[in-house]
């Protein structure tokens, strides 16, 4: 992982992989090849944001907004790097 991340990246997830909201577990899901990941809390909230319009700082912005005791600013760009580091964002 990077020790810094670009704000003016504009993260859009991988081809291979979508992003779907299972209604009976009440979880959001990002469905890979051979995969399916579980992303717990406000993680599906994030990623979908991430739809190659916005840069890093827009999406923490957003989440702020909507959650302004939050430390979005601190662990948004990190949550999102991690999630390039596996391939799961472009």
């Amino acid at each position: 992982m990077t020790d810094l991340v670009r704000l003016d990246w504009r993260p859009v997830l991988a081809r291979s992989v979508l992003l779907r909201h299972d209604r009976v577990r009440g979880v959001d899901l990002l469905v890979l090849p051979e995969r399916v990941v579980v992303l717990r809390g406000a993680a599906g909230s994030i990623v979908a944001l991430c739809d190659g319009e916005r840069d890093v700082e827009a999406i923490v912005a957003e989440l702020a907004r909507r959650h302004p005791a939050a430390p979005v600013a601190a662990e948004v760009p990190v949550f999102l790097e991690q999630l390039r580091d596996e391939g799961w964002l472009r």
